[in-house]
């Protein structure tokens, strides 16, 4: 570590010595493109028409085996998910292994197979080279599923798609591309519940059938090996291999629209929006505007440059801001993201809106040329590190028939391009004019503030599936006469009435918490009126605890203690009250009955709460059974800055005349918790040193 430091040292010594004597004032003129030898490649094709690359590369005994089944994505419809769902099942089995066969042989060797809807990769030391190929290709021609690994592999996948509805990145994903290509096509399509839920074996196996065929595989060869070895392999393991007639679809392609057009998707917990500026782009590799057009995105969006600079250094919106021209087989399209605060999501559209303007309106600096250029040449460069990435140019040259020469001259095409250049492709393919902006987040907060984006003042709804609805049929009126006093009281009736409730002194409850398979213990023990303990453990092993005893809050775990102030000691005396609600009045907080909206499909009335320090939460209640459904609110999560808090409350049950949910759902911001309460212990004589 010291000798690191002090090359650290040395190397900044060094710089400021040259650097004083040079003029900082003038940027630095850009040299030459560097001369990059990029390696060399074998190719031949096999007669079943698998065509095969191989980058020889010594260094390390390894070699790998990448094939790419190159095909015009299938619109798969109402069961959207069956290629990914292929891909996860490819490998659990063949007409000759089950996968635990295939496990065992590959991890005795060391080795590693791993699939997609779309190819096959295997990897291992080169003297297991035929090991490793008998079972690469015994998978890739001879592939059987069963229901079992069918059921495990939908299971794991609705359980993701479970995940993802809370995630707001992953809801804006999945729109915008709906938005941008059009839910007709590829592209525009995602999985949902449904979709997994109506996937067939039958459905699996027809698409391992019709698109896992040699004559549209592309197989790279990277490694340890000659191409005099490699063509007997390839010709001895996949020779056989029969080839099917691949239709390829052809789909209209998906145009920008005419003018700005604005979507949001209400998220009423959270805090901060995420914003996708998009539209799709006929652009490929192919195209002469393609060098242009990498240069003009960086400038723009591509790393720390124009966005970034804007909404992050100068502004303070966000942690980051970026764009990108994203380059898909059938159509490419253009993405500019951020997520930022509610209070700043339309002044951050302005920005990035600007922004897009600007590089097609002004010719860019020299010094941000330069910068540019510089950015793109290095990454390359260090791309060049991986043999792979040879195995890749390979493909991308004979998949988009590219000159030969398009990666050996790279570096040039990048390096001749000028400030006049940027300008003209900015203009062409950057159009903030024909933009569809979506917003993820909190519509009560930002909608209104969106409209003057919309040359129609119109802005679109939709729910996390792309669908369009009126946000109006969400919502009802609330009843004349009805208040937020009356709510409660309706939800402490349901419940089990003041008088079951006010013979409560004590409640031990025991929970485990899942996420992203783990298992976690948690503890809350509450003596009324105002001590509390939780307590969250892992195998054994307390890694949070929270302690109120009365008005003083202690909070502990590995990175230490402290005592709880501010708003989290407001939190933990409102977590304590497992009743608080009957408290309202006598601990001075506000109520106001805002709505009636839809919790999952039913409706609900919100009652907004303020606390005595001015922390404002929201409770819903259940039309029909009064009793409480969600919890949200606001957190600080440190350099995360505000996050949101939401609480669901399922499947209450009764003990000693008093309702207690069962199972809660938890939401922090993208990060989703199911929680379920195994036991719950009323009056149990808590003694006070519990909460020492």
């Amino acid at each position: 570590m010291k000798k690191y430091i002090f090359q650290i040292i040395l190397i900044c010594f060094t710089f400021g010595f040259v650097n004083a004597q040079v003029d900082r004032s003038k940027a630095p003129i850009a040299g030459p493109a560097p001369a990059i030898q990029i390696g060399d490649y074998t190719k031949f094709e096999l007669p079943n028409g698998l065509k095969v690359f191989v980058v020889e590369n010594h260094r390390i005994p390894r070699v790998s085996y990448s094939i790419s089944f190159i095909f015009a994505p299938e619109l798969e419809g109402a069961q959207t998910g069956t290629g990914d769902i292929t891909g996860q099942l490819i490998g659990t089995g063949t007409k000759t292994k089950t996968k635990d066969q295939i496990n065992e042989e590959m991890d005795f060797i060391g080795a590693s197979l791993n699939a997609s809807s779309t190819g096959i990769y295997a990897s291992s030391l080169k003297k297991y080279t035929e090991k490793v190929l008998d079972i690469l290709s015994d998978v890739a021609i001879n592939s059987q599923f069963n229901k079992e690994e069918l059921e495990k592999k939908r299971t794991q996948t609705l359980s993701g798609l479970a995940a993802g509805k809370d995630d707001p990145n992953e809801i804006a994903n999945n729109v915008s591309s709906a938005l941008i290509y059009g839910k007709n096509h590829p592209y525009g399509e995602f999985a949902t519940e449904a979709s997994v839920k109506s996937i067939s074996l039958e459905m699996c196996t027809q698409y391992y059938q019709n698109y896992f065929r040699p004559n549209i595989a592309y197989l790279s060869v990277v490694g340890d090996i000659t191409p005099a070895e490699a063509k007997k392999l390839i010709e001895h393991y996949f020779g056989k291999w029969q080839k099917g007639e691949v239709k390829q679809k052809i789909y209209d392609k998906p145009q920008p629209p005419s003018a700005v057009k604005v979507a949001i998707v209400d998220r009423p917990q959270s805090v901060q929006s995420v914003i996708k500026i998009g539209y799709p782009v006929d652009l490929n590799l192919a195209s002469p505007d393609y060098f242009k057009v990498r240069v003009a995105n960086t400038i723009l969006g591509g790393g720390v440059f124009r966005l970034f600079m804007n909404l992050r250094e100068k502004h303070a919106y966000t942690y980051g801001a970026y764009s990108s021209f994203i380059f898909n087989p059938l159509i490419a399209g253009f993405e500019a993201n951020a997520s930022v605060r509610n209070a700043v999501t339309d002044s951050s559209i302005h920005e990035m809106l600007y922004e897009m303007k600007r590089i097609g309106d002004e010719k860019v600096s020299e010094s941000e040329l330069s910068l540019a250029k510089n950015y793109l040449t290095g990454n390359f460069a260090l791309s060049l590190e991986r043999p792979q990435t040879i195995a890749s140019f390979a493909t991308n040259i004979e998949r988009y028939k590219l000159p030969k020469d398009f990666y050996k001259e790279y570096l040039k095409k990048i390096e001749a391009i000028t400030a006049a250049d940027v300008q003209e492709v900015a203009k062409k393919y950057i159009l903030p004019e024909r933009s569809t902006i979506l917003v993820v987040g909190k519509a009560s907060e930002v909608g209104e503030k969106l409209s003057k984006f919309s040359p129609s003042g119109k802005i679109e709804f939709y729910d996390i599936e792309a669908n369009p609805f009126d946000p109006s049929a969400n919502s009802k009126s609330v009843p004349a006469g009805l208040t937020s006093q009356l709510v409660i009281q309706k939800y402490i009736d349901a419940i089990g009435g003041a008088a079951n409730i006010q013979k409560v002194n004590d409640i031990s409850m025991k929970a485990k918490l899942s996420v992203q398979s783990m298992s976690i213990d948690m503890k809350m023990i509450y003596k009324l009126p105002d001590k509390f303990l939780s307590e969250v453990s892992m195998n054994g092993q307390v890694m949070q605890k929270q302690v109120l005893n009365g008005e003083v809050g202690h909070s502990s775990g590995p990175q230490g203690e402290k005592d709880v102030t501010g708003e989290e000691l407001e939190r933990l005396k409102q977590s304590a009250s497992p009743f608080i609600e009957m408290e309202y009045d006598k601990l001075h907080y506000k109520t106001e009955l805002m709505e009636v909206t839809k919790i999952d499909g039913k409706y609900a009335y919100r009652v907004e709460i303020t606390s005595p320090k001015n922390v404002v939460s929201s409770d819903y209640f259940s039309t029909d059974t009064w009793l409480k459904v969600r919890s949200e609110s606001s957190m600080d999560a440190g350099q995360m800055g505000k996050t949101s808090l939401v609480t669901d409350y399922l499947d209450y049950t009764d003990i000693q005349g008093v309702k207690y949910p069962k199972k809660m759902k938890q939401t922090i911001g993208p990060q989703s918790f199911d929680i379920s309460i195994d036991e719950v212990l009323v009056n149990s004589g808590v003694k006070d040193e519990v909460f020492k």
